[in-house]
């Protein structure tokens, strides 16, 4: 198992701010970061990567489509326009070694046409994903498409019908990126939802029911962390939260407030409390061992004390 901080807790764009993050990140026990690419103006994926491995973290990357770009729009020439940008910025995010990339990658975040989807925008959206195939295969990328709660768009809010869009899609590079504070909105059962996303579980973004500090609301975190365990999943536990004042992003995601004392204590105080309930230890025990006091203690201690190693 991988554990990311999305550096949208601290900033909209890949900047000097998150950049002089990294080594806190990394000295915090995160394995990588997972940034924002909205936009390929001004962004220089030769400096990602530079940054990225000289602190000795990996990257993923988040991603969404803004008003105008869209996957499943009644205009041809928009969904051609949006097939390429989205082509560009998969080959951007490679460049930056990325080799995963995820959002809700359809129609633009907020887009609510006051009714239903339509089966020809569900076909329009099987058909164009279907389209990214090669350029995935080429970047050995994986794109995980995020299921939004009905307040963010009315195309795919749940994880039955993630699965099924996957299925139709039917890509090995293609999955799902599962959301806990989304699946806490659409799902009757959060585990249950990861269990039908099943074999097309790409992703996850751990996030506690209010964006804050992941263990400090309600999300049910032990039948969380059994449903992973029972799919075998091993890939990235992303915390995603969003900065306290960052403009249209906060606007987007509905941050009026603090939502925490510290965007970092989200991220620092988040990745104790989800090691410790990954590796079935206390909280104080994963502390200590995130900030390595146990001399010849790290992630390979914390993976042969997880549940799942143990049986």
């Amino acid at each position: 198992m991988k554990f990311g901080a999305n550096t949208l807790i601290w900033s909209g764009e890949y900047d000097r701010q998150v950049q002089s993050l990294l080594p806190s990140i990394k000295e915090n026990g995160f394995d990588g970061i997972e940034f924002p690419l909205f936009s390929l103006e001004g962004f220089d994926p030769t400096s990602v990567r530079r940054d990225t491995e000289a602190a000795g973290l990996e990257c993923t990357v988040a991603s969404a489509f803004t008003p105008g770009s869209s996957l499943i729009d009644d205009d041809p020439q928009v969904r051609t326009n949006t097939l390429q940008q989205l082509k560009d910025r998969l080959n951007a995010a490679a460049d930056a070694g990325a080799r995963l990339f995820c959002g809700p990658m359809y129609s633009p975040v907020g887009y609510l046409p006051g009714r239903r989807r339509t089966n020809d925008e569900w076909s329009r959206a099987v058909e164009n994903l279907q389209a990214l195939g090669d350029t995935l295969a080429a970047n050995r990328m994986t794109l995980a498409i995020e299921p939004l709660n009905r307040f963010e768009t009315f195309f795919l809010n749940t994880a039955g019908d993630a699965a099924l869009l996957c299925d139709q899609i039917h890509h090995p590079n293609i999955g799902i990126l599962f959301d806990t504070f989304h699946a806490n909105i659409e799902e009757k059962d959060i585990a249950a939802g990861i269990r039908t996303v099943g074999r097309h579980l790409k992703h996850v973004h751990t996030c506690e029911n209010d964006r804050g500090i992941p263990g400090s609301g309600h999300v049910e975190w032990p039948a969380v962390f059994q449903a992973l365990r029972d799919l075998q999943y091993d890939a990235w536990l992303t915390i995603e939260s969003f900065g306290f004042n960052i403009g249209a992003i906060s606007a987007a995601a509905a941050i009026w407030r603090d939502i925490e004392k510290t965007p970092e204590s989200i991220a620092f105080e988040g990745i104790k409390f989800l090691k410790s309930h990954y590796a079935g230890i206390s909280p104080e025990t994963a502390r200590d061992l995130t900030a390595g006091n146990q001399p010849g203690v790290g992630a390979e201690t914390l993976h042969a004390r997880s549940p799942r190693s143990a049986r």
